[in-house]
């Protein structure tokens, strides 16, 4: 098959999974049932859309930048009309948009690119409520942060851009032989389970106070937000302006966000 000849590509961030016993490990996480709409992000050389196809889903969306690549996999899975290839961008995807001609919630599944995982957890969360759910494999530092706990050393703006929205469960690692060619780091998967709300109301400022905060983390709240929130402000939401970014609770940088006299923005 072409898709089998096609070398992988350094500028798309190209590791093919091709280990059987990983790729049943996903597939069971996921757990696809009868009349699910399901969206591969990087497909690749089609080692887990085959798993997929072999489900009862209703339809599965393959979308697939490298063009070799798709024409491989339309190539050996064309003839199946549930599968819908997407040569395109993923950060180019309007993902509400593919839900509404589903007619139901996305279930998201995807190897992701390393290089541009968190723009594209990004791009996702702006369709977070046309999504149902995410299976993803990252590399593993990303998966602690986006799993990870107030304190904890991994906890960073990652995680707390994405706790209003989704829960996050680490499912299990994944070493480098499990890839062709084998990246020089260990990755892992995890579940995005969408809240069927917000954890909480987020202010149209969440956003800047936690880029704020974080942009220097080693900085007291008092000193990354400077300029952005004052000492009284911060104490207002009952936290100690000497405290670090990492000690801070999600919901509370949303309470900072809410003393601020900020234009209304998108979140």
């Amino acid at each position: 098959m072409r898709r089998d000849r096609a070398p992988p590509r350094k500028r798309f961030g190209q590791h093919f999974l091709h280990d059987p016993a990983v790729i049943d490990r996903i597939v069971a996480a996921i757990a696809p049932v009868e009349g699910e709409a399901l969206v591969e992000i990087g497909p690749g050389r089609g080692a887990l859309t085959r798993r997929l196809l072999a489900s009862a889903c209703a339809t599965l969306d393959a979308i697939e930048i490298d063009r070799d690549l798709a024409a491989g996999l339309r190539e050996e899975y064309g003839a199946d009309p549930r599968l819908t290839l997407h040569e395109a961008d993923a950060l180019r995807v309007d993902f509400s948009a593919l839900a509404r001609r589903r007619g139901q919630p996305l279930r998201i599944v995807g190897n992701l690119p390393y290089n541009i995982s968190t723009p594209l957890l990004f791009h996702l969360l702006q369709s977070v409520a046309d999504l149902r759910d995410l299976h993803v494999m990252l590399q593993r530092e990303v998966i602690a942060r986006m799993a990870a706990q107030p304190g904890d050393e991994a906890y960073g703006r990652l995680t707390v851009m994405l706790s209003p929205w989704v829960r996050v469960e680490r499912l299990f690692d994944v070493g480098p032989g499990a890839f062709h060619p084998p990246p020089q780091v260990w990755s892992a998967v995890a579940r995005l389970t969408v809240r069927p709300a917000p954890a909480f109301q987020v202010h149209p400022a969440f956003r800047a106070v936690v880029a704020a905060a974080f942009a220097h983390r080693r900085k007291t709240l008092r000193n990354a937000l400077r300029g952005l929130a004052t000492s009284q402000q911060i104490e207002s939401c009952g936290i100690d302006p000497g405290a670090r970014p990492e000690t801070v609770a999600p919901a509370l940088f949303n309470a900072i966000a809410g003393t601020l006299q900020l234009p209304s923005g998108p979140d």
